[in-house]
């Protein structure tokens, strides 16, 4: 896309989230995520990726199955984008929230000792839902994130990551060392690991090779930093959450660890296919039109 495109894309999108956050919180999320669902997911083309990554994944589901998953994908992704924006709000619906899970006494032993720990998760519900949950109890999480290509979007939805919570860093050489920097204090923060990375290792997700970036591993390894996927399920509702915080990834090399991670995030994603934000290139290597 050109740099005149990206302009113009970030307008729109800009008006669109402005016009939505006027609404009350309640209202606001379904309404972004109709949006997505019925005009912005068709004509960005998220709609057909996530049937084609579906395709890809799950073969012998139906036309019409697919279709209804990828629409309900482009819902989520909707209501996502609106609750990070609305990070403020956010945390206030969310603050009788408990989380459950193996890894929350490992954690609270983790930051009583003083040792770093590296939260993985993957885009599923929502991926900022179990942040926001321990943050209230008092746990600074920070983060690595891979800025968006549309550098005018990325300028303000960055904002909605690092306006609260630990601190959080763009991916690059100059951000790892600032997360490293984090984590060797005993800092704790998130990485999410489910988007395609050309200089990544092939590694089994969902059944086929899709290239994995090792950094969670590696990093975990370097500072002994105790590892724990967790996932905020969107329930049935449509605004409310499930936190899970799951039992630790033990550590050995790094291939063997991120195939754990994988295994783990795809164990949420057969449950619930509508989940997760298959609009991504994941597996671009295996079929070059994704």
């Amino acid at each position: 896309m050109s740099d005149r495109a990206d302009w113009f894309a970030d307008r729109a999108l800009r008006g669109l989230i402005g016009s939505v956050m006027r609404l009350p919180y309640r209202s606001r999320v379904p309404m972004m995520g109709s949006a997505l669902r019925r005009a912005i997911g068709p004509l960005a083309g998220y709609r057909r990726r996530a049937i084609e990554n579906l395709s890809l994944i799950y073969p012998d589901i139906g036309t019409v199955e697919r279709r209804q998953i990828a629409a309900a994908v482009c819902d989520n992704f909707g209501r996502t984008l609106i609750e990070n924006y609305s990070y403020q709000d956010f945390a206030t619906h969310l603050k009788d929230t408990q989380p459950t899970g193996d890894g929350l006494a490992l954690l609270a032993e983790a930051a009583q000792a003083g040792r770093p720990v590296i939260f993985v998760t993957g885009h599923f519900g929502n991926h900022e839902a179990p942040r926001q949950v321990l943050t209230r109890m008092g746990y600074a999480i920070g983060g690595l994130y891979r800025p968006m290509a549309n550098a005018y979007f990325n300028d303000h939805y960055a904002k909605t990551m690092t306006s609260w919570g630990g601190p959080v860093f763009a991916q690059g050489s100059k951000g790892t060392i600032g997360f490293a920097r984090h984590l060797k204090t005993g800092g704790m923060g998130t990485l999410l690991f489910d988007v395609n990375s050309d200089g990544g290792e092939p590694i089994d997700f969902m059944g086929q090779p899709a290239m994995t970036a090792t950094s969670a591993a590696e990093i975990a390894l370097k500072f002994d930093a105790l590892v724990l996927p967790y996932f905020g399920t969107r329930q049935a509702d449509g605004l409310g959450f499930d936190i899970a915080v799951e039992a630790p990834v033990p550590h050995s090399d790094p291939i063997t660890m991120m195939a754990e991670m994988n295994a783990r995030l795809a164990a949420r994603i057969h449950k619930d296919p509508s989940q997760w934000f298959w609009v991504h290139r994941r597996w671009k290597n295996k079929q070059g039109r994704i």
